[in-house]
């Protein structure tokens, strides 16, 4: 009888191996389609940044039989490279989605590395939908076992494992060949948090993408009989003592028909800014009316510690200069949702970010940190604002569930709206409405290639 206890990446090959569409309740469904037409949005709103237009010229060089659509046009390229193109559409704006836990995530970083591997495969809407929810699902419930950022890595190191988990399930590969994509997913692709410190750059929203890219490359390697090093997660050099720390990773308790699928606990943005700032930007926003900016004495934010220490810390946050560093800076979002009465894509322009008379509002912002927000969080996401005026008033606000929670959650027609507005004239308003209803009928769509080549810009 052999009593050895399994493996993380068998267990985790099992689940993925096993898990199906008729698993997933209607409400799953519905949410894996809404991540979906947001990805569309956030990638509309992207296109013509710099980045994309980058990876979009390298996917171009690059011809295959095995292949994909790279977003907005009719040129494929191999499905890694479209991951990679595709990603950084979808994440650049940082409007894409959001879970937080010990490790926040943007789970939907997963979706493009989906898309690829479906079209590329002749997949159907109903093989891509249950590998979003897959993809969601491992990275969120390693998000809960582990912090990355605590000890000096990216938190999209966690992207290139279940985008391999989701790209094998999606080739159909057997559970040696899935722990195989696994280990080699991970060994080479360790990603470092000084992506995210300091005065970020333009790969601050690129690195997940790079992240799905080599989830797919490694789960095209494993299907090729690359065998990748053996116990990644328990050994003596791996995932565990160099990375992480120990921890048991619970796969029993993944989603499944008792249907507690992670999806369900993700949150749709509102603004275009780091998710942290949600709650700050609406507190700010509710305040607008109340006080004149010129009779402004003291702006004081009083929140959990996450907050602070991931968008208040450096001193960076505090003198923005790229539009990396000023969605992901608490007093500038916040400055300028007092200033402009809106947090738009103009609010993150070269120009706005430089404007002297913002500065001069953030110079009287002060952010805190309070003990009673940090037990409510990661569950909660509280900021207060006090604003003392000249005149001598006194405004407050408290946010707690921002806009996009599940508990303050995005209505489908506030969705679409994110959508149209974020197209901007890009694709005709009819075409636009038919890829609408293609993305909210996807589980009847016979071919994912069907859906990205309505899309043309």
């Amino acid at each position: 009888m052999n009593n050895k206890k399994k493996s993380i990446s068998r267990k985790i090959a099992e689940y993925a191996r096993t898990l199906d569409y008729n698993d997933l309740s209607p409400e799953v469904i519905h949410e894996a389609k809404r991540r979906v037409l947001d990805s569309f949005a956030c990638a509309l709103g992207a296109f013509t940044s710099i980045p994309g237009q980058i990876a979009r010229n390298m996917g171009q060089r690059v011809q295959s039989d095995y292949s994909a659509t790279i977003f907005g046009n009719d040129v494929r390229t191999t499905p890694e490279l479209a991951t990679f193109a595709n990603g950084i559409l979808f994440r650049y704006l940082d409007y894409n989605d959001t879970y937080l836990s010990k490790e926040p995530a943007h789970p939907s970083d997963n979706i493009p590395a989906a898309i690829a591997v479906a079209e590329a495969e002749g997949g159907s809407g109903r093989d891509l939908i249950t590998a979003i929810v897959l993809g969601y699902e491992i990275q969120c419930r390693f998000c809960d076992s582990a912090s990355l950022r605590s000890r000096g890595w990216d938190h999209v190191g966690y992207v290139s494992i279940s985008s391999s988990v989701l790209a094998s399930r999606l080739m159909n590969m057997e559970l040696e060949e899935i722990e195989h994509a696994l280990a080699l997913s991970i060994a080479p692709n360790i990603p470092l948090r000084q992506t995210r410190v300091g005065e970020l750059s333009m790969w601050k929203g690129c690195a997940a993408a790079n992240a799905a890219r080599n989830g797919v490359f490694a789960a095209l390697l494993a299907r090729g009989g690359m065998m990748g090093p053996c116990e990644i997660f328990e050994g003596e050099k791996g995932f565990f003592k160099q990375v992480t720390g120990p921890f048991d990773l619970e796969v029993e308790d993944f989603g499944s028909k008792r249907d507690n699928f992670k999806i369900l606990d993700t949150y749709i943005k509102y603004y275009p800014s780091e998710y942290h700032s949600q709650a700050g930007v609406t507190a700010a926003l509710s305040l607008r009316d109340k006080v004149d900016i010129e009779d402004i004495e003291d702006i004081n934010i009083e929140t959990y510690d996450a907050c602070v220490d991931i968008i208040a810390g450096d001193k960076e946050k505090w003198t923005p200069k790229t539009r990396e560093t000023a969605d992901h800076s608490l007093p500038y979002c916040v400055a300028v949702a007092l200033c402009d009465g809106m947090v738009g894509l103009g609010q993150f322009t070269e120009e706005r970010i430089k404007d002297p008379d913002l500065q001069k509002i953030m110079s009287k912002i002060k952010v805190m940190r309070n003990p009673e927000h940090n037990k409510q969080y990661p569950e909660a996401f509280p900021c207060f604002i006090e604003i003392k005026s000249k005149s001598g008033e006194t405004f407050t606000k408290t946010v707690t569930y921002p806009k996009g929670h599940p508990k303050n959650a995005l209505t489908d027609s506030e969705l679409e709206e994110k959508f149209n507005t974020l197209n901007s004239g890009l694709i005709k308003d009819n075409t636009l409405n038919e890829i609408v209803d293609n993305i909210w009928n996807l589980e009847n769509l016979e071919n994912i290639g069907d859906l990205m080549t309505q899309i043309k810009i």
